[in-house]
């Protein structure tokens, strides 16, 4: 009984004291903690998704210098073991690297400007035949309509010469962005590849010490996951390449090797990159040859698409980052949306990195830094599934401590 008249005097001090939390169903309490927190994220997330498009002219030149890096890198600590000087062997992989795109890049424009001429002559054969087409087939159009109809075309374009022209001065300005950024990315790339594990350990140094070896191991987990990523993205390419170029050889297509060399740059966004291409060899056949030709590259495509997505993709993406295709194609698509193309470029790489270092802070808690060897390694973290491998062992003091 007193405990019963104790108790009805706390409830009644409850109620009347100012302090109606006790009134407010405890589901709405915690609907209301989880709303406020989430908002709290979402608006920290927008701040942080601001910055980087405010800093964008910065911030992507870094990114493509750290993909650089997870590509060159692996040669700059092979040459290391050989006992080349690090300043030496950045060098000699740095030019050697550009040397090959350079060599790549005007082997491709001699090929486009020596195939340009087949090119337009095939066009305006196309063009003739479809102007027959038009006089001929079912729709029966008089010349004269026709050249109305490109008369009209031709008056649009005079009308919108300035926004054309106003088009143009901003494509130029792009140029000298893009030179500019390319200046900055290869100015950081050298340091990448020179310095990057003092630049890592310096980034390091920031995080409490309490926390610190922890952090340490993520980012190398995360830095060995990019470079899985860049080798299995350009075998990949590579493949996509050869095969859509090897089959627009054979059906007799112009510009074969500036097509193959498309087909590899976008096949470096995975998925749709090497599709967009396929598509612009599919128009170029339908234009230039036939419609038949359209059709059989479409069919190589397609073809080439399917091993791509069904053997290459789950053998050495699946196996290098361990992603879900959808998580692929939602990344890319978010990446698309926020920032365009290089968006869609650094979206999957960045979700790599992210599981990667998410991963290893969630199950692994007592490996050292130095146990992880971030270019032999597969990113995988050990005993966070059951068929991860175990980190390498990386006692040689000479390789290095990237990322």
């Amino acid at each position: 009984m007193t405990r019963n008249r104790v108790a009805g005097l706390k409830h009644r001090s409850t109620l009347t004291s100012n302090d109606v939390t006790p009134l407010v169903p405890k589901g709405l309490r915690v609907s209301a903690a989880l709303s406020w927190r989430f908002l709290v994220i979402i608006g920290a997330l927008y701040v942080i998704i601001w910055l980087l498009g405010y800093f964008a002219a910065v911030v992507i030149p870094v990114a493509i210098a750290l993909l650089l890096a997870a590509l060159m890198a692996p040669g700059v600590g092979k040459l290391v073991e050989w006992r080349v000087p690090r300043s030496l062997a950045t060098a000699i992989v740095l030019i050697g690297g550009l040397a090959v795109v350079g060599g790549v890049l005007t082997f491709v424009i001699t090929e486009f400007t020596n195939g340009l001429p087949q090119l337009q002559s095939q066009v305006n054969n196309s063009l003739d035949t479809i102007r027959a087409w038009l006089s001929t087939g079912p729709l029966h159009l008089r010349q004269d309509q026709i050249q109305a109809y490109l008369d009209n075309a031709i008056n649009t374009i005079k009308t919108n010469q300035s926004a054309i022209t106003s088009g143009a001065i901003t494509t130029a300005a792009t140029i000298g962005e893009v030179l500019t950024g390319l200046l900055l990315t290869l100015f950081i790339l050298i340091f990448f590849l020179f310095d990057g594990g003092g630049i890592w350990g310096f980034v390091v140094r920031a995080i409490p010490g309490q926390v610190r070896d922890r952090v340490d191991v993520a980012g190398r987990r995360g830095f060995s996951s990019l470079v899985s990523y860049v080798r299995a993205t350009a075998a990949v390419a590579v493949f996509d390449a050869v095969g859509i170029g090897v089959g627009l050889w054979i059906v007799g297509v112009p510009l074969v090797i500036p097509l193959a060399a498309l087909v590899f740059l976008t096949a470096f966004i995975p998925i749709i990159g090497a599709l967009l291409a396929g598509t612009v060899a599919v128009l170029i056949a339908l234009v230039a040859n036939s419609f038949v030709s359209a059709l059989v590259v479409l069919a190589i495509v397609v073809g080439v698409m399917q091993i791509e997505s069904h053997v290459l993709q789950p053998w050495l993406l699946g196996r290098a980052v361990r992603l879900h295709p959808l998580a692929v194609v939602l990344a890319i698509a978010v990446g698309l949306l926020a920032a365009g193309i290089a968006g869609a470029l650094l979206s999957v790489p960045l979700l790599a990195v992210l599981n990667a270092g998410i991963r290893s802070l969630l199950h692994e808690g007592e490996t050292e830094p130095d146990e992880v060897d971030v270019l032999d390694d597969t990113g995988s973290v050990p005993n966070a599934t059951d068929d991860s491998d175990e980190s390498a062992d990386t006692s040689d003091e000479s390789r290095p401590t990237w990322p």
